[in-house]
Protein backbone atom coordinates (compact mmCIF):
# COMPACT_ATOMS: atom_id res chain seq x y z
CA UNK A 1 0.00 0.00 0.00
CA UNK A 2 1.44 3.74 -0.43
CA UNK A 3 2.26 5.70 2.16
CA UNK A 4 -0.66 8.33 3.16
CA UNK A 5 -0.08 11.51 2.55
CA UNK A 6 -2.30 14.60 4.70
CA UNK A 7 -4.18 15.69 1.28
CA UNK A 8 -4.84 11.58 0.70
CA UNK A 9 -5.96 11.07 4.55
CA UNK A 10 -8.53 13.99 3.77
CA UNK A 11 -10.12 13.00 0.70
CA UNK A 12 -10.23 9.35 1.93
CA UNK A 13 -12.09 10.80 5.13
CA UNK A 14 -14.14 12.97 2.77
CA UNK A 15 -15.39 9.96 0.82
CA UNK A 16 -15.86 7.72 4.16
CA UNK A 17 -18.59 10.47 5.13
CA UNK A 18 -20.39 10.65 2.32
CA UNK A 19 -21.93 7.22 2.60
CA UNK A 20 -25.54 6.96 2.63
CA UNK A 21 -28.12 6.29 5.35
CA UNK A 22 -28.43 2.98 6.28
CA UNK A 23 -30.10 1.12 9.63
CA UNK A 24 -30.14 2.91 12.69
CA UNK A 25 -27.89 1.54 15.55
CA UNK A 26 -27.50 2.21 19.64
CA UNK A 27 -24.58 1.02 21.76
CA UNK A 28 -23.54 0.94 25.73
CA UNK A 29 -20.63 3.72 24.02
CA UNK A 30 -22.41 5.03 21.20
CA UNK A 31 -25.23 6.58 23.00
CA UNK A 32 -28.56 6.91 21.74
CA UNK A 33 -29.99 5.60 18.23
CA UNK A 34 -28.09 7.74 15.43
CA UNK A 35 -28.18 6.48 11.32
CA UNK A 36 -26.00 3.98 10.45
CA UNK A 37 -23.84 4.44 7.01
CA UNK A 38 -24.25 1.68 4.46
CA UNK A 39 -22.72 -1.36 5.54
CA UNK A 40 -18.74 -2.14 4.09
CA UNK A 41 -18.71 -5.06 2.86
CA UNK A 42 -16.18 -7.57 3.82
CA UNK A 43 -15.94 -11.16 1.83
CA UNK A 44 -13.99 -13.96 3.05
CA UNK A 45 -12.02 -15.10 -0.15
CA UNK A 46 -9.70 -17.31 -1.16
CA UNK A 47 -6.86 -16.35 -3.33
CA UNK A 48 -3.18 -16.87 -4.67
CA UNK A 49 -0.76 -14.52 -3.53
CA UNK A 50 2.92 -13.79 -4.09
CA UNK A 51 4.60 -13.62 -1.25
CA UNK A 52 7.99 -15.03 -1.97
CA UNK A 53 9.78 -15.70 -5.37
CA UNK A 54 8.88 -19.27 -5.66
CA UNK A 55 5.83 -18.64 -6.98
CA UNK A 56 2.46 -18.06 -6.09
CA UNK A 57 1.05 -19.24 -3.05
CA UNK A 58 -2.46 -21.41 -3.13
CA UNK A 59 -4.91 -21.20 -0.67
CA UNK A 60 -4.28 -17.69 1.33
CA UNK A 61 -7.48 -16.68 3.06
CA UNK A 62 -8.66 -12.57 2.78
CA UNK A 63 -11.48 -10.10 2.60
CA UNK A 64 -12.05 -8.97 -0.79
CA UNK A 65 -10.89 -10.42 -3.90
CA UNK A 66 -7.27 -9.95 -4.16
CA UNK A 67 -3.99 -8.93 -1.84
CA UNK A 68 -3.58 -8.05 1.82
CA UNK A 69 -7.44 -6.67 3.51
CA UNK A 70 -7.88 -3.32 3.56
CA UNK A 71 -7.50 -0.79 5.99
CA UNK A 72 -10.19 -0.18 7.24
CA UNK A 73 -11.08 3.91 8.12
CA UNK A 74 -13.48 5.13 10.82
CA UNK A 75 -14.10 7.97 13.15
CA UNK A 76 -14.20 8.17 17.15
CA UNK A 77 -17.75 9.04 17.73
CA UNK A 78 -19.11 8.18 14.52
CA UNK A 79 -21.22 5.17 13.13
CA UNK A 80 -19.84 2.03 11.76
CA UNK A 81 -21.51 -0.51 9.39
CA UNK A 82 -19.86 -3.62 8.14
CA UNK A 83 -21.63 -7.14 6.44
CA UNK A 84 -19.30 -10.22 6.73
CA UNK A 85 -19.87 -12.64 3.61
CA UNK A 86 -18.47 -16.27 3.57
CA UNK A 87 -16.97 -17.00 0.87
CA UNK A 88 -14.34 -19.54 2.00
CA UNK A 89 -15.59 -23.64 2.95
CA UNK A 90 -15.35 -22.95 7.01
CA UNK A 91 -17.44 -21.18 8.88
CA UNK A 92 -16.27 -17.80 10.39
CA UNK A 93 -16.86 -14.55 12.27
CA UNK A 94 -15.04 -10.93 12.60
CA UNK A 95 -13.67 -9.93 16.02
CA UNK A 96 -12.87 -6.18 16.01
CA UNK A 97 -9.91 -6.16 18.39
CA UNK A 98 -9.65 -3.40 20.98
CA UNK A 99 -12.80 -1.86 20.09
CA UNK A 100 -15.15 -1.40 22.81
CA UNK A 101 -18.55 -2.52 21.41
CA UNK A 102 -21.73 -4.14 21.95
CA UNK A 103 -21.40 -7.61 23.09
CA UNK A 104 -23.32 -8.90 20.09
CA UNK A 105 -21.11 -7.74 17.82
CA UNK A 106 -17.75 -8.74 19.12
CA UNK A 107 -17.57 -11.89 16.76
CA UNK A 108 -16.92 -14.64 19.24
CA UNK A 109 -18.85 -17.27 18.05
CA UNK A 110 -21.90 -18.90 20.05
CA UNK A 111 -20.20 -17.15 23.17
CA UNK A 112 -21.98 -13.49 21.33
CA UNK A 113 -23.00 -14.59 17.73
CA UNK A 114 -23.63 -17.65 15.74
CA UNK A 115 -20.79 -18.94 12.98
CA UNK A 116 -21.29 -17.30 9.88
CA UNK A 117 -21.42 -20.20 7.28
CA UNK A 118 -20.27 -20.80 3.91
CA UNK A 119 -22.61 -18.62 1.87
CA UNK A 120 -24.01 -16.54 4.24
CA UNK A 121 -23.31 -13.27 5.67
CA UNK A 122 -23.64 -11.39 9.15
CA UNK A 123 -24.28 -7.57 10.00
CA UNK A 124 -21.70 -5.73 12.57
CA UNK A 125 -22.64 -1.97 13.45
CA UNK A 126 -21.08 0.17 16.26
CA UNK A 127 -20.02 3.06 17.20
CA UNK A 128 -16.03 3.30 18.16
CA UNK A 129 -15.53 5.17 21.05
CA UNK A 130 -11.65 5.74 20.50
CA UNK A 131 -9.40 6.72 18.24
CA UNK A 132 -5.86 4.69 17.55
CA UNK A 133 -4.50 2.19 15.73
CA UNK A 134 -7.09 -1.84 15.98
CA UNK A 135 -7.17 -4.62 13.72
CA UNK A 136 -9.57 -7.28 12.84
CA UNK A 137 -9.99 -10.90 12.56
CA UNK A 138 -11.90 -14.64 12.64
CA UNK A 139 -12.61 -15.69 16.01
CA UNK A 140 -13.02 -19.52 15.27
CA UNK A 141 -10.84 -21.49 13.27
CA UNK A 142 -8.37 -19.01 13.99
CA UNK A 143 -4.81 -21.30 13.60
CA UNK A 144 -5.68 -21.03 10.06
CA UNK A 145 -7.87 -18.73 9.07
CA UNK A 146 -5.21 -15.89 10.77
CA UNK A 147 -2.27 -17.75 9.57
CA UNK A 148 -3.47 -17.89 5.88
CA UNK A 149 -4.23 -14.05 6.04
CA UNK A 150 -7.38 -13.01 7.11
CA UNK A 151 -5.97 -10.23 9.59
CA UNK A 152 -6.39 -6.48 8.77
CA UNK A 153 -5.95 -3.34 10.16
CA UNK A 154 -8.66 -0.59 11.43
CA UNK A 155 -7.51 3.17 12.04
CA UNK A 156 -10.36 5.24 13.99
CA UNK A 157 -9.51 8.39 13.33
CA UNK A 158 -9.81 11.96 15.85
CA UNK A 159 -10.08 15.15 13.84
CA UNK A 160 -8.24 16.84 17.19
CA UNK A 161 -5.04 14.70 16.11
CA UNK A 162 -2.14 16.96 15.67
CA UNK A 163 -0.89 16.72 11.87
CA UNK A 164 1.55 14.63 10.84
CA UNK A 165 3.35 14.73 6.87
CA UNK A 166 2.52 11.33 5.94
CA UNK A 167 1.19 8.16 7.53
CA UNK A 168 1.93 4.41 6.97
CA UNK A 169 0.11 1.72 8.26
CA UNK A 170 2.21 -1.96 8.59
CA UNK A 171 0.50 -4.90 9.03
CA UNK A 172 3.40 -7.01 10.27
CA UNK A 173 3.03 -11.11 10.39
CA UNK A 174 4.69 -14.22 9.35
CA UNK A 175 4.16 -17.17 6.81
CA UNK A 176 4.27 -20.36 7.40
CA UNK A 177 5.67 -22.01 3.61
CA UNK A 178 7.86 -24.16 2.30
CA UNK A 179 10.38 -23.71 -0.60
CA UNK A 180 7.95 -24.14 -2.82
CA UNK A 181 6.04 -21.22 -1.53
CA UNK A 182 2.97 -23.22 -0.12
CA UNK A 183 1.51 -23.81 3.18
CA UNK A 184 2.83 -26.33 5.30
CA UNK A 185 1.61 -27.52 8.73
CA UNK A 186 0.44 -24.98 10.90
CA UNK A 187 1.81 -25.96 14.01
CA UNK A 188 4.07 -28.79 16.14
CA UNK A 189 2.91 -29.72 19.30
CA UNK A 190 6.35 -29.80 20.92
CA UNK A 191 6.30 -25.44 19.82
CA UNK A 192 3.00 -25.11 20.71
CA UNK A 193 4.36 -26.40 24.90
CA UNK A 194 6.48 -23.60 24.64
CA UNK A 195 6.90 -20.44 22.62
CA UNK A 196 4.52 -21.15 19.81
CA UNK A 197 5.50 -22.46 16.26
CA UNK A 198 7.09 -19.64 14.27
CA UNK A 199 6.55 -18.77 10.46
CA UNK A 200 9.06 -19.08 8.25
CA UNK A 201 8.39 -15.73 5.94
CA UNK A 202 8.18 -12.52 7.23
CA UNK A 203 6.38 -9.61 5.96
CA UNK A 204 5.17 -6.20 6.09
CA UNK A 205 2.05 -5.41 4.08
CA UNK A 206 2.32 -8.99 2.42
CA UNK A 207 5.82 -7.82 1.14
CA UNK A 208 9.25 -9.23 2.36
CA UNK A 209 11.26 -5.78 3.34
CA UNK A 210 8.95 -3.20 1.21
CA UNK A 211 10.31 0.41 1.15
CA UNK A 212 8.33 3.71 1.01
CA UNK A 213 8.97 7.38 0.84
CA UNK A 214 8.19 9.85 3.15
CA UNK A 215 9.09 13.40 3.08
CA UNK A 216 12.05 14.55 4.15
CA UNK A 217 12.63 16.09 7.18
CA UNK A 218 8.65 15.62 7.90
CA UNK A 219 6.89 13.69 9.97
CA UNK A 220 6.03 10.36 9.94
CA UNK A 221 2.81 8.41 12.02
CA UNK A 222 3.81 4.93 11.46
CA UNK A 223 0.81 2.50 13.20
CA UNK A 224 2.24 -0.70 13.26
CA UNK A 225 0.00 -3.67 14.34
CA UNK A 226 1.24 -7.55 14.99
CA UNK A 227 -1.27 -9.96 13.52
CA UNK A 228 0.89 -12.54 13.48
CA UNK A 229 -0.61 -16.12 15.85
CA UNK A 230 3.19 -16.17 17.41
CA UNK A 231 5.86 -13.89 16.82
CA UNK A 232 6.77 -11.04 19.93
CA UNK A 233 8.73 -8.67 18.20
CA UNK A 234 11.31 -6.47 19.50
CA UNK A 235 11.26 -3.13 17.89
CA UNK A 236 14.00 -0.41 16.81
CA UNK A 237 14.13 2.34 14.44
CA UNK A 238 17.54 2.82 12.93
CA UNK A 239 18.67 5.95 11.28
CA UNK A 240 15.99 8.47 12.31
CA UNK A 241 14.69 10.18 15.42
CA UNK A 242 11.12 8.18 16.82
CA UNK A 243 9.22 8.61 19.34
CA UNK A 244 6.68 6.02 20.83
CA UNK A 245 2.94 8.23 20.93
CA UNK A 246 0.44 5.55 21.55
CA UNK A 247 0.18 1.95 22.26
CA UNK A 248 -2.62 -0.35 21.93
CA UNK A 249 -5.21 2.08 20.15
CA UNK A 250 -4.35 4.74 23.43
CA UNK A 251 -2.02 7.84 23.72
CA UNK A 252 0.72 7.01 26.20
CA UNK A 253 0.65 8.86 29.47
CA UNK A 254 3.98 10.29 28.54
CA UNK A 255 6.19 9.97 25.11
CA UNK A 256 9.32 8.37 25.20
CA UNK A 257 12.10 7.74 22.46
CA UNK A 258 12.00 4.14 21.32
CA UNK A 259 15.34 2.40 22.17
CA UNK A 260 13.90 -1.02 21.95
CA UNK A 261 10.04 -1.98 22.62
CA UNK A 262 8.56 -5.79 23.00
CA UNK A 263 5.40 -6.12 21.66
CA UNK A 264 3.68 -9.48 21.35
CA UNK A 265 0.57 -10.80 18.78
CA UNK A 266 -2.38 -8.62 18.71
CA UNK A 267 -0.76 -5.54 19.96
CA UNK A 268 -0.57 -1.90 18.00
CA UNK A 269 2.02 0.69 18.00
CA UNK A 270 2.36 4.43 16.80
CA UNK A 271 5.45 6.26 16.16
CA UNK A 272 6.22 9.44 15.15
CA UNK A 273 9.45 9.51 12.84
CA UNK A 274 11.80 12.20 12.43
CA UNK A 275 12.56 11.35 8.60
CA UNK A 276 16.35 12.74 7.79
CA UNK A 277 16.96 15.74 5.98
CA UNK A 278 19.43 14.50 3.35
CA UNK A 279 17.27 13.22 0.75
CA UNK A 280 17.67 9.57 -0.37
CA UNK A 281 18.62 8.56 3.38
CA UNK A 282 17.24 5.71 4.89
CA UNK A 283 15.35 4.71 7.75
CA UNK A 284 15.12 1.22 8.87
CA UNK A 285 12.47 -0.41 11.10
CA UNK A 286 14.07 -3.45 13.03
CA UNK A 287 13.20 -6.24 15.08
CA UNK A 288 15.80 -7.33 17.14
CA UNK A 289 14.80 -9.96 18.65
CA UNK A 290 15.91 -13.15 19.14
CA UNK A 291 19.22 -14.66 16.92
CA UNK A 292 17.62 -13.62 13.23
CA UNK A 293 17.20 -10.13 13.74
CA UNK A 294 15.58 -8.92 11.07
CA UNK A 295 15.11 -5.77 8.67
CA UNK A 296 10.86 -5.45 8.67
CA UNK A 297 10.81 -2.47 6.41
CA UNK A 298 12.37 0.78 5.02
CA UNK A 299 11.60 4.56 5.01
CA UNK A 300 13.42 6.51 2.31
CA UNK A 301 13.49 10.59 2.46
CA UNK A 302 12.28 12.61 -0.52
CA UNK A 303 12.40 15.98 -1.34
CA UNK A 304 13.62 18.97 0.15
CA UNK A 305 13.92 19.03 4.33
CA UNK A 306 10.46 20.05 5.63
CA UNK A 307 12.54 20.56 8.88
CA UNK A 308 9.61 19.65 11.23
CA UNK A 309 10.83 18.85 15.10
CA UNK A 310 8.36 16.14 17.13
CA UNK A 311 8.86 18.41 20.08
CA UNK A 312 5.98 20.76 18.29
CA UNK A 313 4.14 18.04 17.81
CA UNK A 314 1.05 18.35 20.06
CA UNK A 315 -0.16 15.97 22.36
CA UNK A 316 -2.93 13.01 21.22
CA UNK A 317 -6.16 13.24 22.84
CA UNK A 318 -7.01 10.74 25.89
CA UNK A 319 -9.71 8.16 25.05
CA UNK A 320 -12.57 8.36 27.13
CA UNK A 321 -11.60 5.03 29.27
CA UNK A 322 -13.14 5.04 32.69
CA UNK A 323 -10.22 5.03 35.54
CA UNK A 324 -10.90 2.21 38.20
CA UNK A 325 -11.40 3.09 41.96
CA UNK A 326 -8.26 1.23 43.25
CA UNK A 327 -9.35 1.41 46.70
CA UNK A 328 -13.15 0.05 46.65
CA UNK A 329 -11.56 -2.47 43.45
CA UNK A 330 -12.46 -6.12 43.78
CA UNK A 331 -9.77 -8.28 43.10
CA UNK A 332 -9.94 -10.85 40.36
CA UNK A 333 -6.80 -13.50 41.01
CA UNK A 334 -5.69 -14.79 37.66
CA UNK A 335 -2.62 -17.50 37.51
CA UNK A 336 -0.87 -18.56 33.79
CA UNK A 337 0.53 -22.26 33.82
CA UNK A 338 0.52 -25.06 31.81
CA UNK A 339 -1.09 -28.17 32.24
CA UNK A 340 -0.50 -32.20 32.06
CA UNK A 341 -1.23 -32.64 28.66
CA UNK A 342 -4.10 -34.10 27.74
CA UNK A 343 -6.77 -34.46 24.64
CA UNK A 344 -8.80 -31.56 24.15
CA UNK A 345 -12.55 -31.48 24.30
CA UNK A 346 -13.91 -28.54 21.44
CA UNK A 347 -14.21 -25.44 22.57
CA UNK A 348 -16.52 -22.63 21.51
CA UNK A 349 -13.94 -21.94 19.03
CA UNK A 350 -12.57 -24.92 17.65
CA UNK A 351 -9.58 -27.25 19.49
CA UNK A 352 -5.86 -28.19 18.10
CA UNK A 353 -6.98 -31.69 20.08
CA UNK A 354 -4.41 -30.84 22.74
CA UNK A 355 -4.17 -28.95 26.29
CA UNK A 356 -1.06 -27.48 27.14
CA UNK A 357 -1.96 -24.36 28.80
CA UNK A 358 -4.28 -22.78 31.32
CA UNK A 359 -5.63 -20.57 33.30
CA UNK A 360 -5.89 -20.68 37.53
CA UNK A 361 -5.08 -24.50 36.89
CA UNK A 362 -8.12 -25.13 34.59
CA UNK A 363 -7.35 -25.69 30.51
CA UNK A 364 -10.29 -24.48 28.13
CA UNK A 365 -12.04 -26.12 27.69
CA UNK A 366 -11.20 -27.61 31.21
CA UNK A 367 -11.69 -30.72 33.71
CA UNK A 368 -13.82 -28.48 35.53
CA UNK A 369 -17.69 -29.89 35.80
CA UNK A 370 -18.75 -26.21 33.68
CA UNK A 371 -15.81 -25.87 31.24
CA UNK A 372 -17.86 -22.90 29.97
CA UNK A 373 -18.04 -21.38 33.55
CA UNK A 374 -16.94 -17.67 33.59
CA UNK A 375 -13.59 -17.00 35.39
CA UNK A 376 -15.51 -14.23 36.87
CA UNK A 377 -18.41 -12.90 37.19
CA UNK A 378 -18.33 -8.79 37.43
CA UNK A 379 -21.07 -6.33 38.33
CA UNK A 380 -22.05 -3.90 36.02
CA UNK A 381 -19.81 -0.59 37.17
CA UNK A 382 -17.76 -1.66 39.45
CA UNK A 383 -14.22 -1.41 39.81
CA UNK A 384 -11.84 -4.74 39.53
CA UNK A 385 -8.12 -5.02 39.40
CA UNK A 386 -7.01 -8.31 37.75
CA UNK A 387 -3.89 -9.78 39.99
CA UNK A 388 -1.98 -11.81 37.13
CA UNK A 389 0.58 -14.00 37.62
CA UNK A 390 3.03 -15.97 35.29
CA UNK A 391 4.29 -19.39 36.22
CA UNK A 392 5.11 -20.61 32.91
CA UNK A 393 9.42 -19.70 31.40
CA UNK A 394 7.34 -18.04 28.30
CA UNK A 395 5.95 -14.89 27.58
CA UNK A 396 2.35 -14.45 26.93
CA UNK A 397 0.37 -11.51 25.56
CA UNK A 398 -2.95 -11.62 27.53
CA UNK A 399 -5.88 -9.79 25.69
CA UNK A 400 -9.33 -8.66 27.43
CA UNK A 401 -12.37 -8.42 24.72
CA UNK A 402 -14.43 -5.31 25.15
CA UNK A 403 -13.00 -3.30 28.05
CA UNK A 404 -9.77 -1.58 28.58
CA UNK A 405 -7.58 -1.96 31.74
CA UNK A 406 -4.94 0.51 33.15
CA UNK A 407 -1.61 -1.27 33.93
CA UNK A 408 -1.05 -0.23 37.65
CA UNK A 409 2.22 -2.21 38.93
CA UNK A 410 4.73 -4.96 37.93
CA UNK A 411 6.77 -7.41 40.09
CA UNK A 412 9.83 -7.18 37.36
CA UNK A 413 9.95 -3.38 36.27
CA UNK A 414 8.78 0.14 36.22
CA UNK A 415 5.57 0.92 34.66
CA UNK A 416 3.59 3.85 32.77
CA UNK A 417 -0.14 3.85 33.60
CA UNK A 418 -1.02 2.51 30.05
CA UNK A 419 -4.60 1.91 28.88
CA UNK A 420 -4.93 -0.73 26.86
CA UNK A 421 -6.89 -4.58 26.02
CA UNK A 422 -3.57 -6.63 25.48
CA UNK A 423 -0.80 -7.00 28.18
CA UNK A 424 2.70 -8.39 27.36
CA UNK A 425 3.21 -10.46 30.17
CA UNK A 426 7.21 -12.03 31.12
CA UNK A 427 7.56 -15.08 32.80
CA UNK A 428 8.03 -14.92 36.95
CA UNK A 429 6.11 -11.46 36.13
CA UNK A 430 3.39 -10.43 38.55
CA UNK A 431 1.11 -7.75 37.29
CA UNK A 432 -1.20 -5.64 38.44
CA UNK A 433 -4.55 -4.58 36.02
CA UNK A 434 -7.34 -2.09 36.76
CA UNK A 435 -10.50 -1.32 34.67
CA UNK A 436 -13.98 -0.56 35.43
CA UNK A 437 -16.83 -3.28 33.90
CA UNK A 438 -18.80 -0.93 32.17
CA UNK A 439 -19.61 -3.16 28.97
CA UNK A 440 -21.95 -6.09 30.18
CA UNK A 441 -21.99 -9.51 28.13
CA UNK A 442 -19.59 -12.38 28.00
CA UNK A 443 -16.01 -11.37 27.17
CA UNK A 444 -13.02 -13.12 26.09
CA UNK A 445 -9.59 -13.10 27.78
CA UNK A 446 -7.25 -15.15 26.69
CA UNK A 447 -3.42 -15.44 25.19
CA UNK A 448 -2.86 -14.25 21.80
CA UNK A 449 -0.23 -16.97 21.09
CA UNK A 450 -2.98 -18.50 18.89
CA UNK A 451 -1.65 -22.14 19.86
CA UNK A 452 -1.38 -20.96 23.81
CA UNK A 453 -5.04 -19.89 23.28
CA UNK A 454 -6.25 -23.16 21.39
CA UNK A 455 -4.69 -25.50 23.85
CA UNK A 456 -5.93 -23.94 27.00
CA UNK A 457 -5.27 -20.37 28.00
CA UNK A 458 -8.22 -18.74 27.56
CA UNK A 459 -11.43 -17.95 29.10
CA UNK A 460 -13.98 -15.31 29.73
CA UNK A 461 -15.70 -13.11 32.15
CA UNK A 462 -19.07 -12.16 32.49
CA UNK A 463 -20.83 -8.59 32.98
CA UNK A 464 -23.66 -8.03 34.32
Amino acid sequence: MPILTRRNLLKASAVAGAYGVGLGIASRFGGTAVAAPEPQVFKAAKIQANLMDAGATKDVLTYGDAGMPPVVRMKKGEPFAARLINGIDDPTTIHWHGIRLPNKMDGVPFLTQPYVYTGDHFDYAFTPPDAGTFWYHPHCNTLIQMGHGMTGIIVVENPKDPAFDSELVLNLRDWRLGGDGQFIAPFRPRDTAKSGTYGTVRTANWQQQPQYDAPSGGLVRLRLAITDVTRIYSFRVDGAEATVIAIDGNPVPQRFPLDLLQLGPGQRLELAVRMPDDEGAIVKLEDIRGTDPKVLATLRSVGSSLKRDVRDLAPLEDNPVAKADIGSAAHIPLILSATAENTADNSICGSLGYSFWAINKVPWPGDSSDPTAPLAELKLGKSYVIDMENVTPHTHPIHLHGMSFTVLSSSTRQVQPFVSDTYLIQPNEKVQLGFVADNPGDWVLHCHIIEHQKTGMTSYVRVA
